[in-house]
């Protein structure tokens, strides 16, 4: 029996542990960030925070659970279906932003969010926490195996998977990041919860369940396997892992094409965690390929990916520069997330120079230095971002926004053992009081060119420095001097540069870390530069004209930069040659990043643009991406870019409303409804169809709308099926395989028109509704 047990325990120990001697983060507390461009981003965010009205984001979950709340619901996602997701993400940016800075009010606010769910969870009776509306008797649908699920509802319900995952992240990291034990006690009773919950399931039916966007559950029950060392979370974190994602990926093949890209992410974080918890190295294979895919061939200057929030084909950008709706927030957020947990199984400098890319240009460029988050961050020259109001605005981007600023402190340093790595070169203090140490990083980065550590020891060690050799400095430029004493370094098989020495309090460490200015393509080679100097990505500012609902409202798509769209053909053109396009960027002012380019520039009006960070830009239209063409080229370019853009401005000029069918957040924005339909991707273009019906409301507010434009693929066959406008008979179209991609439109009568206009696409018996690629409103 003894020898049984013996089994077990190094059984159990062997699935649970980390590798002996893993690279590990530093908790949060013991980095405080210095003056600087991070440091300000902490503190507007903080602010936010503070200014949230925590009982207002309580009320889903007391109204569930049948208790009195205390406010009135926040509006915008808050009460349209997604209720309670912004207060698992607030559970999680309180606590990393009182780790990254002591404040005792967030801890306070901290311990009242757990007090007011804790008597949710003991109301509910069963180990449940959630704001979904009509939750329970959905929960209690699913666990009969009642499973009607598509990309973005379960049981008719707004994802309620990705809204719960929100709550258990925010548990989870109440406790591993500021040791709440009663965060970890409500959540492994949430845990046990949905344990119960898909008990009578079978596996099959829980990836049914999983065509739901899921967020990161499965990266929880991984993390709770950790905690508890019960086998029985690890096997809840597999079966939460998506198959038709996962498969792929184990094979190294790229199947993300028209993907929603913020619902593969989160996935890939928890094929990971669970990698790491099991020691699986086929599963972390697949989380490093897809890494690699979508950095090294979906992702722009900024660090960010995807448009309209779904991955597009890696060799046409050219829905990246046409669309309002650039990379999504939440994918960089969940990017960055993934590359801590590569990083720290192997501390490879790509990492980091990912990381150090993304973090600089869109995360914090992503905050109005007077508050507010980005959703859309749009690459298209011209225009604008939309930032969210405190009390108004409750997207997605708005809960990982309040997280983000809160944590920049997570991957400055890094250690093993003993031994300390250098990875971010950005103004902070490290205390290592295991080790003896604090060191100050004194740094006016990327501003200058250089960064001063400087040690304080107990006493005098040795141990091993690691310094990151960064990707955009040239092959033996970067200088290492320590106390005056140049070093002779060099660049080891992941790009870091390592000194051992013993170490003596008062050592002083000079980084010289000389910055170029680049010119760079989209990864599809296509004639659109962008110019980084350093690791900083150049934008300039166009005009601060038509900036329409810049701060946004509460309205359902208020995240979007709906304003007037400036024509392509009139964005400021860069003619030069491709090889030495970077020579003629002018150094304006070196210590503030300023400079200029009127040598590339064709058009006069624009020869006084200013290249700057376009983490500093705000409230401006401005151009990130500029076309590009050389001299002999130049001609036939700017025809073909004016001919496409007369089409796209005059169906733009008479558009009233639009829906791109099969896409999740358009679909949402929209008020979609249906049974027996699903959505799909041919040649890259999404659509819906359906054996049942389907339906979506449109806004026609000035009653502008006198026709309806329906875009379908011809060639299908026998496809049969009726149109339907507020609740009248429309139109039927019967599809006989005559016709490619086709858009036919047809006059909406008086009497059938109104403020909302429901279209609804209803199958005839026994056949189906085509699929729906658009649907739009036309004056």
């Amino acid at each position: 029996m003894e020898k049984l047990f013996l089994f077990i325990v190094l059984i159990t120990s062997t699935i649970f542990s980390r590798a002996q001697g893993q690279l590990q983060s530093f908790p949060l507390s013991s980095v405080r960030l210095l003056d600087g461009p991070f440091k300000q981003a902490q503190q507007t965010d903080m602010h936010y925070m503070l200014s949230l009205d925590v009982d207002r984001l309580l009320v889903p979950y007391l109204k569930e659970a049948g208790l009195k709340a205390k406010a009135i619901s926040y509006g915008n996602w808050e009460n349209t279906g997604l209720d309670g997701h912004i207060c698992g993400h607030y559970l999680s940016a309180l606590s990393f932003m009182y780790a990254s800075t002591g404040n005792v009010i967030l801890k306070n606010k901290i311990n009242y969010v757990l007090s007011e769910l804790l008597l949710c969870q003991d109301k509910n009776g069963d180990g449940y926490i959630g704001g979904v509306p009509g939750g329970k008797s959905m929960w209690a649908q699913i666990a009969q195996g009642n499973i009607k699920a598509s990309s973005f509802s379960l049981n008719g319900k707004w994802v309620p998977l990705y809204n719960i995952h929100k709550i258990y992240a925010g548990l989870y990291d109440a406790y591993a990041v500021t040791g709440n034990v009663k965060a970890k006690q409500m959540l492994i009773k949430l845990t046990d919860w949905c344990i119960n919950l898909v008990q009578q399931l079978s596996d099959e039916q829980i990836q049914t369940l999983l065509k739901s966007e899921p967020g990161g559950l499965n990266e929880i029950f991984a993390n709770v396997a950790l905690l508890t060392h019960e086998e029985k979370y690890l096997e809840l974190a597999k079966k939460f892992s998506d198959r038709s994602v996962l498969n792929p990926l184990l094979q190294h093949k790229d199947v993300l094409t028209g993907l929603h890209a913020n619902t593969q992410i989160p996935k890939v974080i928890g094929f990971m965690q669970i990698a790491e918890v099991n020691q699986d190295t086929a599963w972390a294979g697949a989380a490093n390929f897809f890494w690699k895919t979508v950095v090294e061939n979906r992702t722009v200057a900024i660090g960010g990916n995807s448009v309209r929030e779904h991955f597009h084909p890696i060799n046409d950008f050219s829905s990246m520069i046409e669309s309002r709706e650039g990379p999504e927030t939440c994918n960089s957020y969940n990017m960055l997330k993934l590359t801590k947990h590569l990083f720290l199984g192997k501390p490879l400098a790509k990492y980091m120079d990912y990381y150090e890319r993304t973090l600089y240009n869109h995360i914090l460029s992503s905050q109005n230095p007077n508050g507010g988050f980005v959703y859309f961050t749009p690459m298209r020259p011209g225009h604008y971002r939309v930032y969210s109001q405190v009390q108004e605005s409750f997207w997605c981007c708005v809960g990982s926004g309040l997280e983000n600023h809160g944590k920049y402190g997570e991957l400055i340093y890094a250690h093993r053992n003993k031994d300390l790595f250098i990875n971010l070169y950005m103004a902070s203090v490290l205390n290592w009081p295991e080790n003896g140490l604090e060191m100050i990083q004194n740094t006016n980065f990327p501003n200058t060119e250089q960064s001063i550590l400087t040690l304080k020891l107990h006493k005098s060690s040795r141990f091993t420095m690691y310094f990151r050799y960064p990707v955009w400095i040239e092959d033996g430029k970067m200088e290492i001097w320590i106390n005056g004493k140049k070093q002779l370094i060099k660049r080891d098989e992941n790009a870091y540069v390592s000194i051992n020495r013993l170490w003596a309090s008062g050592d002083v460490i000079k980084i010289n870390l000389p910055m170029h200015t680049r010119a760079e393509f989209f990864p599809d080679h296509s004639n659109w530069v962008a110019f980084t100097h350093g690791p900083i990505v150049l934008a300039a500012a166009v005009d601060t004209l038509n900036l329409q609902g810049v701060k946004a409202d509460g309205s359902r798509m208020g995240h979007i930069a709906s304003g007037k769209l400036y024509p392509l053909d009139e964005a400021p053109l860069i003619v030069a040659n491709a090889k030495t396009i970077q020579t003629d960027i002018e150094t304006e002012n070196a210590g503030l990043m300023k400079f200029k380019i009127p040598a590339l520039i064709q058009q006069e009006k624009y020869k006084n643009l200013e290249l700057v960070p376009f983490y500093t830009l705000n409230n401006t239209r401005y151009a990130l991406y500029f076309p590009y063409s050389n001299l002999e080229e130049l001609p036939m370019r700017l025809k073909l870019v004016k001919q496409k853009e007369e089409a796209t401005f005059a169906l733009e000029q008479l558009t009233v409303d639009l829906v791109n069918s099969g896409e999740q957040q358009p679909e949402s924005d929209h008020g979609f409804k249906g049974e027996q339909t699903e959505t799909g991707l041919f040649m890259d273009r999404h659509f819906r169809n359906a054996t049942g019906w389907f339906s979506y409301y449109l806004k026609n507010t000035a009653l502008q709308a006198k026709k309806l434009r329906l875009t379908l693929y011809g060639k299908e066959k026998n496809k049969a099926f009726d149109v339907l406008l507020n609740g009248h008979s429309f139109l039927t179209i019967k599809l006989d395989g005559r016709k490619e991609f086709y858009s036919e439109e047809y006059d909406i009568p008086e009497a059938l028109n109104s403020s909302i206009v429901e279209v609804r696409f209803v199958a005839q018996k026994g056949s189906a509704v085509a699929n729906i690629y658009e649907v739009r409103l036309l004056k």
